[in-house]
């Protein structure tokens, strides 16, 4: 993602109870011997203030003999910080962010979570919330989707979207946006959703058709919602809480999950090395509790609670993953395929990202010769074409090397990506030449 480093300090203080105390004058400034003997909660997180302020806040009521110290790291800055002698100090990590966790287990960064999991499945559909062997345990989901304006949709005729394939129709070209999988975080899993749910041909055929409708976003996921918002496009593809966080801003906008969905969960873990593990355990069982959870779904945070009977008590629009789930709605399983999300990006990048312009006019004009009785077929069949069978990509050593890529700077493409974009190119030509 785009999101950059904002590191803070453990902060022992709350600003609202060292602005009391600074107004209170120099005699009242050290604390009362109560509070002086507060237990400190070192809590590593990724969330935004007006999460973690609520939290810190409604923890510290419920549980008075402690103190979150809270330290701001991205995910791809929490990982060595953790790693580092002593684990920074570090009592709780909480964060949206599997592959860290996954990877601290595997360090044996990570002593067992002591819950009572009453309450709390294991999974839902196919994604798995609890880890097996129980060092770390989701606290909040975040589903993929679509952000969109409803007057501009009804100006335009269009109904909001049920699923990802009504998104390849005519009526959507140049309506819509979606991030470029290779440049925003979250994106390859939303490929992969489409990916499983559709199979890999035909997943890889509606994607063409639906970056043939859209605009292309490199610079950052949050740019979605601005591109939504601003009315520069109707629709686009994202994240519930990017949308949420938009609407609370005044934003008029709605979002829909589609029938097929995938849900990305936060998780809770206590480190191996915690100074204070009571005061950890304390904070993880609140988050998962019940008022933990229903504060996770307020308004001012609007996530989608781990905990299925907090949904009784929620309103009766609010979207229940549990319940898409036991519709079939949420068969994707990040687990099967987390080594594929590289080469599933650089597979976008150059087949539907690379000469993007030249594929969306041949989709306008597929469309154009359709409606007007033409046949289309032989140039469509040259458009959903991928470079690439489900069983080469599951090859080892090809998800070997995309692994490596990760996270690494832009270089030269190598063999493999070249060898895409030039039969993706040439299919191109072909579908042109089937239009003419």
């Amino acid at each position: 993602m785009s999101d950059h480093d904002h590191a803070r300090s453990p902060r022992p203080l709350t600003r609202r109870r060292a602005l009391a105390a600074l107004a209170a004058g120099p005699l009242l400034l050290a604390p009362p011997l109560r509070a002086a003997t507060r237990q400190p909660v070192v809590v590593l997180t990724a969330y935004p203030e007006e999460v973690t302020s609520r939290f810190e806040a409604a923890f510290e009521k419920a549980q008075p003999d402690y103190r979150l110290q809270l330290v701001w790291r991205m995910p791809h800055d929490a990982l060595p910080y953790l790693q580092a002698p002593g684990q920074s100090g570090v009592d709780v990590y909480w964060s949206a962010s599997p592959r860290t966790f996954a990877a601290l287990k595997k360090d044996g960064a990570l002593r067992a979570l002591a819950l009572d999991r009453s309450g709390l499945p294991a999974r839902i559909g196919g994604t798995q919330l609890a880890d097996p062997d129980g060092t770390y345990t989701a606290t909040e989901m975040a589903g993929y989707g679509f952000v969109f304006d409803a007057r501009r949709l009804a100006a335009l005729g269009l109904s909001a979207p049920q699923d990802w394939a009504d998104l390849a129709a005519p009526g959507w070209h140049g309506q819509m946006t979606l991030p470029i999988p290779a440049r925003v975080g979250f994106a390859p899993v939303m490929v992969d959703i489409v990916l499983q749910a559709f199979g890999w041909e035909r997943g890889w055929a509606l994607w063409s058709a639906i970056a043939g409708n859209a605009a292309l976003v490199g610079n950052g996921s949050t740019f979605i919602t601005d591109e939504v918002g601003s009315g520069r496009r109707a629709l686009g593809l994202t994240i519930d809480f990017f949308a949420a966080a938009a609407i609370a801003s005044g934003a008029t906008l709605r979002f829909a999950y589609p029938r097929h969905g995938g849900l990305n969960p936060a998780h809770i873990a206590i480190t191996a090395s915690a100074p204070h593990p009571d005061g950890a355990l304390a904070f993880a069982r609140f988050v998962l509790s019940d008022a933990g959870q229903t504060l996770l779904a307020t308004p001012a945070i609007r996530k989608l609670p781990v905990r299925p009977a907090v949904y009784a008590q929620l309103p009766p629009d609010q979207f229940n993953p549990f319940e898409a789930a036991r519709a079939g709605g949420y068969d994707y399983d990040g687990s099967r395929s987390p080594n594929r999300l590289s080469l599933v990006a650089a597979l976008f990048e150059q087949t539907l990202v690379a000469e993007h312009a030249q594929r969306a006019e041949l989709w306008r004009r597929l469309h154009a010769a359709e409606a007007a009785g033409r046949p289309v077929a032989e140039a469509r069949r040259w458009l959903e074409q991928v470079p690439l069978s489900e069983a080469e990509a599951a090859d080892p050593a090809l998800l070997a090397r995309f692994r490596r890529m990760e996270g690494a700077a832009p270089g030269a493409l190598s063999e493999v990506e070249l060898a895409w974009r030039e039969r993706a190119s040439a299919w191109r030509q072909q579908a042109e030449q089937a239009l003419a």
